[in-house]
């Protein structure tokens, strides 16, 4: 058997449904091994796109995504997607080419040491030396990918290597991974915390956003009455709209939900991962922090938790659940004016009809129309704050935003993926014009693989939230103003359908029109980002937290 169909082989034992990229000269071999499999091969527009649709599955599956490339400058156009999958704890298997590591005729041309340069980016890095090292590589690679904390790995495969005769062809099979669970001293421990507190609050993190987790936190949440608030990408673990649901930390201080922090003296902190924008900043002893999840927390002068519970988080939930047997945070006077303070902020511009749009209108007219397991893929821009704020998810992962690495370009890649693997629902990318047009090629891409998909552009001609860290900062606006491509033009040129909206009262019928017509659609929207600095500035001064 040559050694890429053996390659090809150990992916199948894998599971593996989708290989994302762009293949080139070293990759061919493993591109003809492909020919014949049950994998499905995804040829995308750039690289970066690759490995952002397949860092994707990884996030909303648990089972590691794969991406391929070429040597050289296709290795490098992955370095930042495969951050983003690091940071984010994102599954990954990242296969590169090489040139012949045994008998070389072009000299150092193309050739840059990517096992290397991957190393500081990746959980592990390994270039495949002859044949048969193949399906031990393939599934240590999958286990360290997907073990906890998942993240990205990587596998060079040289061309000459791709082409050996191997004798023998059998593969690895996989093992379940049997998380370890917590001590019953650390249960006893945060029990104990949590039976001691008057005003507790719960975080829910974005390692709370796997599967099995929702029912044992939505019991704990009943059982005790105690309220919670999540980060960014811990949103839809928990419904927004749960009564017991305060809010979401989109920044680390000085917005609503930080009144009820700065108030609580015990945060129970669900799957928070430091990794992500801090929710909150502790400061002194006097308020108790217990960290619940798979992995140990990490110390740093912004956080260092008194009590930790470390294990399979939905045990732990049900250990910490079956031990407190009365509700200990039944008296919600001192949060309940918070709670409805913070309602009354965010949804106060909900019916604005002004024009250009105003961000706060176009988070509920999304809200409206999407349904509740529809899935809403941002890129990274001022908007993210926006949704991060004001958009109730009802179900986990249907909003998708990266709070790790917050690198633009991620977005429509992201919502492609999703639309991929789940063609039955509804899935909407929401881009600002500067983080579109970074990955906007890839229009050509959704398109050809016939995908169901609506791209709605927040339209300012800026890069707007540096703009108004300008603005905050108190300095000049200055050197980030751009032109735009018409953007409906620009649909059409890929065979995608355009959309302009000219009035508040057109997004909600032109979205619906767009997802009920099916195929891929670009809504254009003029948007008015006056109110960053009113509202997210400004109104917000009086908290100090």
């Amino acid at each position: 058997m040559k050694a890429s169909d053996l390659f090809v082989k150990a992916l199948e034992n894998e599971g593996v449904e989708y290989i994302f990229g762009i293949p080139g000269e070293e990759n061919l071999d493993l591109l003809d091994s492909l020919r014949g499999s049950s994998i499905k091969f995804i040829l995308t527009r750039h690289e970066q796109a690759a490995a952002f649709m397949a860092a994707t599955y990884g996030r909303l599956t648990g089972r590691a995504g794969v991406c391929l490339a070429t040597l050289g400058p296709g290795a490098t156009n992955l370095v930042t997607a495969i951050a983003y999958a690091q940071l984010g704890a994102m599954p990954l298997v990242v296969i590169t080419g090489q040139k012949p590591i045994k008998a070389g005729l072009q000299g150092k041309f193309q050739i840059l040491d990517i096992v290397r340069m991957m190393e500081p980016l990746v959980k592990d890095s390994d270039q495949i030396i002859y044949g048969r090292q193949i399906p031990a590589l393939v599934r240590g690679a999958f286990r360290i990918a997907e073990e906890e904390r998942p993240g990205a790995v990587h596998l060079e495969l040289p061309e000459d290597i791709a082409r050996e005769e191997v004798e023998d062809d059998r593969v690895f099979p996989r093992q379940t991974i049997h998380r370890v669970f917590a001590s019953d001293r650390a249960i006893e421990k945060a029990v104990n915390v949590i039976k001691a507190a008057k005003r507790p609050l719960l975080l829910v993190g974005a390692g709370a956003n796997r599967k099995r987790i929702r029912k044992p936190l939505s019991d704990f949440v009943n059982k005790t009455g105690i309220m919670f608030f999540n980060t960014q990408m811990g949103k839809g673990v928990l419904s927004g709209d749960d009564s017991h649901f305060i809010g979401t930390a989109a920044f680390s201080s000085k917005d609503y939900v930080h009144e009820a922090i700065k108030k609580a003296d015990l945060i129970i902190n669900v799957g928070h991962d430091i990794i992500e924008k801090p929710p909150f900043i502790m400061k002194g002893n006097d308020q108790q922090v217990i960290h619940i999840n798979f992995h140990s927390a990490q110390i740093k002068d912004i956080y260092y938790p008194q009590v930790e519970v470390v294990g399979n988080i939905s045990n732990s939930m049900d250990r910490i659940n079956e031990a407190l047997n009365e509700c200990y945070a039944c008296n919600r006077d001192w949060i309940k004016s918070i709670r409805e303070k913070t309602r009354n902020a965010i949804h106060s511009l909900d019916n604005d009809t002004s024009f250009p749009m105003v961000p706060q209108r176009v988070v509920a007219d999304v809200r409206k129309v999407v349904d509740a397991d529809g899935i809403v893929s941002l890129d990274n821009g001022m908007f993210k704050l926006w949704f991060a704020r004001h958009y109730h998810t009802h179900e986990p992962n249907t909003l998708l935003l990266d709070n790790a690495l917050a690198t633009m370009g991620a977005g429509l890649p992201s919502a492609m993926a999703c639309a991929l693997m789940y063609p039955e629902r509804q899935v909407l990318a929401v881009c600002g014009d500067g983080g579109f047009m970074m990955n906007s090629q890839e229009l050509e891409t959704a398109v050809r693989l016939n995908l169901n998909l609506v791209v709605l552009i927040f339209n300012d001609s800026g890069y707007g939230m540096i703009k108004w860290k300008q603005t905050v900062q108190e300095l000049p606006d200055f050197a980030l103003d751009f032109n735009n491509p018409d953007f409906v033009m620009y649909a059409q040129s890929y065979g995608a359908t355009g959309h302009r909206v000219e009035s508040s009262e057109e997004l909600i019928p032109t979205m619906e029109r767009a997802f009920s017509d099916g195929g891929v659609h670009l809504i254009d929207l003029p948007i008015d980002y006056s109110q960053n600095t009113k509202t997210l500035l400004n109104d917000l001064k009086q908290f100090d937290a």
